[in-house]
């Protein structure tokens, strides 16, 4: 049934949107003093923090998904909560490059940024393999951010950071990306202007990792301890590599590095990448990802022992699972959002589109329910990686189960609409249209990638439950309910026509992670590119347990 908007919920709505979300899923957050990792169990990948007074601030990379530059918030570093989005689009006010990230643009767009906080305002720094650094900043955090200000032009420049001396001078150090530039494991820094908004000298290379096993040297940040200039980064590849250190007493060096964190005798490979945090309790932690395939970069949090000389991370440089939470003043346990009842008059700060957004992807609606509208493929439309309106969000844990309560609206032949794993293979559970009336299909791609075509299996018959009284088109107004099932890397479908019984239906479907980001779940509709009107979803709930 249709949940209408009347004027007590309306009342209650400010009270629901304040309510502090518990996954069922996945809560690092052990009750007892302690945590254990992951402290965020998603595709955060490339994560940067800082900490404001008894704040701490993250974001990661975005890639291609809008909103972009994703903004979490959290008082011990445990609990995070999605805030916002530093993003509206890329890259607001350019034509040309707003034009081209209008269609999917996979693995390009946003990668690993920086956030930093000086004379009262939040920076994001981020490279773009293909345009250049870019900045954006803010007084509040949760709030509007401004338009990207380019502060570098060209092609390889990438994991860009900024460092503001004491002096008021500004440095910013940055790796490259072997895609565009045809080199790469060096890292360079060179002067910006005060203002942080463009380069004012050329790039000198302060690390080389070119021959040894410094190989792949990306991702770093820059900070200044006790007259020291760090630079913290990840060498020796992403799944297998760990992270370094390393001092000079000019910002361009020379530098000494140490390896500070590592895999050793643990199960979390690839223990790098991050953020180094220094607490207002004094105390020193350290955040990074860990590559875990089809699930993405998920985050880690780790101690950091300073007493030698050097951030020796984890317990001696190897990576903990279960620890003290940091010092802190809260005792709130709050996850990132992944359920929607999609109540709101907008939507919830977990979704992202594949490309910038476009309303004619679909819209929230006064009736409490997201509208997804099915998108106009090509007439030599391969696979849904083409496809910009997939409304999608992270995976939350290695194992959940995820239904969506949904009405599917056909006004011509072949639209379909319903729920999605996308990735660089996929598999979705659709309703569509075929002749007057509706089959249950899962469509799977394997190397959506490359253009291969898909696979679609006929799940079951169903009629139209009742008819467009002017136009006269077949449609399904009454709620089917989709769900995917997911363990350990595999996707299993079932679905229901009541929400009680559900029929486990299709191939069980094994799980593969997208181009630099993790599988994603959600919505997809989609149809031919006929001169005829849309079809659409009306998605009642979606539901992560």
């Amino acid at each position: 049934m249709y949940k209408y908007f009347n004027l007590i919920l309306l009342l209650l709505l400010p009270l629901t949107a304040a309510a502090q979300y518990r996954s069922k899923v996945w809560s690092p957050d052990n009750g007892d003093g302690t945590f254990t990792n992951p402290v965020i169990n998603a595709d955060y990948s490339d994560p940067d923090v800082i900490c404001v007074g008894d704040n701490y601030y993250l974001t990661a990379s975005s890639f291609n998904c809008i909103p972009g530059l994703p903004i979490l918030h959290s008082k011990d570093m445990v609990n995070w909560e999605i805030i916002g989005y530093a993003l509206k689009s890329l890259y607001s006010g350019d034509r040309l490059k707003e034009s081209h990230f209008s269609r999917p643009q996979h693995g390009n767009g946003v990668w690993a940024p920086s956030m930093r906080y000086h004379n009262g305002e939040y920076y994001i720094y981020w490279g773009d393999p293909d345009y250049g650094c870019y900045m954006v900043k803010t007084t509040n955090p949760a709030g509007e951010w401004s338009d990207p200000v380019c502060v570098i032009k060209g092609k390889g420049i990438i994991d860009t950071c900024p460092l503001w001396d004491d002096d008021g001078r500004c440095y910013l150090v940055n790796g490259w990306a072997n895609s565009r530039s045809r080199f790469a494991s060096v890292l360079t820094v060179r002067e910006l202007n005060v203002e942080g908004t463009k380069a004012i000298s050329e790039p000198v290379i302060v690390f080389d990792g070119n021959g040894t096993e410094n190989r792949t040297c990306e991702g770093p940040k820059f900070y200044k301890r006790d007259g020291w200039y760090w630079i913290m980064c990840p060498a020796g590849g992403v799944p297998t590599g760990f992270q370094l250190a390393m001092r000079a007493k000019s910002p361009y060096g020379p530098y000494e590095s140490k390896k500070v964190l590592q895999q050793g005798k643990t199960s979390v490979n690839g223990p790098h990448q991050g953020a180094w945090v220094h607490t207002e309790y004094g105390e020193d932690w350290f955040l990074h990802f860990q590559d875990k395939e089809c699930y993405g970069r998920v985050v880690h949090l780790q101690p950091v022992d300073w007493s030698s000389g050097w951030p020796i991370m984890g317990k001696h440089g190897e990576p903990v699972i279960t620890y003290r939470k940091p010092k802190s003043a809260s005792t709130t346990i709050v996850n990132p959002v992944e359920s929607d009842e999609f109540n709101a008059p907008e939507l919830g700060k977990q979704w992202q589109w594949h490309a910038n957004y476009n309303p004619t992807f679909g819209m929230p609606t006064a009736f409490g329910v997201a509208r997804v509208y099915t998108y106009k493929v090509k007439e030599d439309y391969k696979n849904l990686w083409e496809v910009p309106n997939l409304l999608l969000q992270k995976t939350p844990a290695d194992k959940f189960t995820a239904t969506a309560k949904m009405r599917f609206t056909a006004k011509d032949q072949n639209q379909m609409g319903g729920i999605v794993m996308m990735g660089l293979n996929y598999s979705a559970l659709v309703v569509k249209r075929v002749g007057d009336e509706f089959q249950l299909q899962q469509i799977t791609c394997i190397g959506a990638d490359k253009a291969n075509t898909e696979e679609v299996e006929v799940l079951a018959t169903l009629k139209p439950t009742a008819k467009d009284k002017i136009d006269y088109q077949p449609a399904i107004h009454e709620d089917i309910f989709l769900r995917m099932i997911v363990n350990d890397g595999t996707c299993q479908f079932a679905w229901s026509a009541n929400g009680k019984t559900y029929k486990t239906v299709g191939k069980t479907f094994t799980m593969k992670e997208g181009k630099w980001i993790g599988a994603k779940i959600g919505f997809v509709a989609i149809e031919p590119g006929a001169k005829t009107n849309r079809g659409w979803i009306d998605a009642d709930w979606f539901r992560v347990e």
